[in-house]
């Protein structure tokens, strides 16, 4: 008989109606915490029987390992799923997160953290593919590890998924369904999942044997800002695509609302898919057909990975970088469908109605 799973931060965080950060502020005694909030907090904890880890609290002090978190990412939905993730596991692994949010130019507050004798840092996109940023950490000899970096830097510990097969899959899903002119948003060219995603979307179209049409392949950024422009030209096309996929949800979320205002309806004459499968996947209407990268999954291997590296080199021991390449999953809610046969020409009177 399998052993129950002990109940998480996270569930704590669910049944109060809160986050797991404001959790761990009440696990630690933090005076600031509302007392309603505190109250709900703790008969959630009752309610599941929940137990932080009291050995990691136990070997608190000089044991302790402190991790820094740089972030510089712009979307909400994707650093709350990666925080939760480093607080589930920080707790059980005698880990102090110390979390900077960082400028372009995140170089003097590296410096700062490894004067300060920081143990390991974690790096998200888009800092993970700062060349001069991994330059700075591995020159100073500190454990790090990369997440979701589109083609692996040796020289540190990484967590990604495979974002080409990622990309090719969900292409390959979108010409299953019958779509024949996709239109693809790319992320931001100074990120290296941007490239393995586009690779592998026109891969999946010469697979396909779809004519190459370089008119639907559009910039982005990753931001929604950059999705509203680039579905705003895909949809002024004189031949619409009748299926659009973005480089991540953000963006894919921009398409469906441009397709709103234009009187399109997703998905009957528009399917719009997405990357990353985070919360604004389902918050939106209709619900994204997306690929799931498990970005909270990918934080704890991230902190098992470093904590790994800190505690061999205490040892004076030489683990070395591992690369942890993680399954995606293609998700399918309510904004794909077969292309919808219409008169020649309907479409476009529809859209100017």
């Amino acid at each position: 008989m399998q052993k129950p799973t002990a109940p998480t931060m996270s569930d704590v965080a669910e049944l109060a109606g809160v986050s797991p950060m404001t959790v761990s502020r009440v696990m630690n005694g933090d005076p600031k915490v509302r007392d309603k909030t505190r109250v709900k907090v703790m008969e959630a904890v009752a309610a599941l029987n929940y137990t932080p880890n009291q050995v990691a609290r136990r070997l608190a002090g000089s044991h302790a390992m402190r991790v820094g978190f740089l972030y510089s990412n712009p979307s909400a939905g994707y650093i709350s799923e990666f925080l939760v993730g480093l607080l589930n596991q920080a707790s059980s692994n005698n880990v102090q997160l110390v979390v900077e949010k960082c400028a372009d130019d995140a170089s003097e507050q590296v410096r700062r953290l490894i004067a300060n004798g920081i143990d390991g840092i974690i790096v998200p996109p888009p800092l993970c593919d700062d060349r001069q940023l991994i330059d700075l950490i591995t020159e100073a000899g500190t454990p790090a590890v990369t997440v979701a970096r589109g083609v692996p830097d040796p020289r540190v510990g990484g967590v990604s998924i495979d974002d080409y097969q990622a990309a090719y899959g969900m292409a390959s899903h979108l010409v299953a369904l019958g779509h024949q002119r996709i239109g693809f948003i790319a992320g931001n060219p100074n990120q290296s999942v941007s490239a393995r995603r586009l690779a592998g979307f026109k891969a999946a179209m010469a697979e396909h044997k779809l004519a190459d049409a370089p008119e639907l392949v559009v910039q982005g950024l990753f931001t929604y800002r950059s999705g509203l422009d680039a579905a705003e030209s895909l949809l002024a096309l004189a031949t619409r695509p009748t299926a659009i996929f973005a480089s991540n949800d953000d963006m894919a979320a921009a398409v469906v609302a441009v397709a709103h205002r234009m009187g399109l309806d997703v998905p009957g004459d528009l399917t719009v898919a997405g990357f990353d499968d985070t919360p604004l996947a389902t918050t939106i209407w209709p619900e994204l057909t997306t690929v799931r990268q498990p970005i909270a999954d990918m934080a704890e291997a991230a902190v098992r990975l470093v904590v790994q590296q800190i505690r061999s080199k205490r040892d004076g021991g030489d683990a070395g970088p591992v690369q942890t390449v993680m399954d995606y999953t293609l998700v399918r809610r309510q904004s794909d469908a077969a292309p919808r046969t219409r008169p020649p020409g309907s479409l476009a009177a529809k859209s100017k109605s």
